[in-house]
């Protein structure tokens, strides 16, 4: 019987990542970002836009970040994709509604396309929970990072995701998939 499990320590020059940014609660994301970047720099990746290996796309919030998770999967391009948002609990049910289904939006994003779809929105009850977990006591961007270079080596090593999530790689069903095009709207808050 095999044993594969993803390493920290081979060659990624090859990889590819993108980091998909709620821009609501950009104090927390900011910090997130900070995190995320320090890791994939210092396990090789080199987190400049300009040089092709790491993409950033922002969206409006965290409710946004799996539609565009998943539609960045479908591409191919990627080996990981790394969602990072926050979700600070209200005095409304909505906070409930956007981390569930930010939550469930995300892992969609995984199975449908097999590509590794990291989770990193921080749903909390306080700001101050928010910035213990992106920088204060400690910054989860790099546990983030660190969840998707482990599952891009993984993906590779078990032979299904290296740069050729194509749609032939698609699980049955998911061939043809693809969002439609709606017209911009105004979501309110996050």
């Amino acid at each position: 019987m095999a044993v594969f499990e993803g390493t920290f320590a081979g060659d990624v020059s090859s990889f590819r990542m993108a980091i998909v940014i709620g821009r609501f609660n950009d104090l927390v994301t900011d910090k997130l970002i900070s995190g995320c970047q320090d890791c994939l720099k210092r396990h090789g990746i080199d987190i400049e836009p300009n040089n092709g290996q790491v993409d950033y796309v922002w969206v409006p919030g965290s409710y946004e970040i799996a539609m565009v998770a998943r539609q960045l999967a479908l591409t191919g391009t990627y080996d990981a994709i790394i969602c990072l948002g926050a979700v600070i609990r209200g005095q409304t049910l909505h906070f409930d509604y956007v981390s569930s289904e930010a939550a469930k939006g995300v892992a969609a994003a995984s199975f449908q396309t097999g590509v590794p779809v990291i989770f990193g929105v921080l749903t909390v009850d306080t700001m101050q929970q928010a910035l213990e977990r992106a920088g204060i006591k400690s910054n989860l961007g790099w546990n983030y990072a660190l969840n998707a270079l482990e599952m891009a080596s993984l993906m590779q090593q078990i032979g299904n995701n290296h740069n050729s999530s194509s749609s032939a790689n698609l699980p049955p069903g998911n061939e043809t998939i693809a969002l439609p095009k709606v017209a911009s709207q105004n979501a309110g808050d996050y």
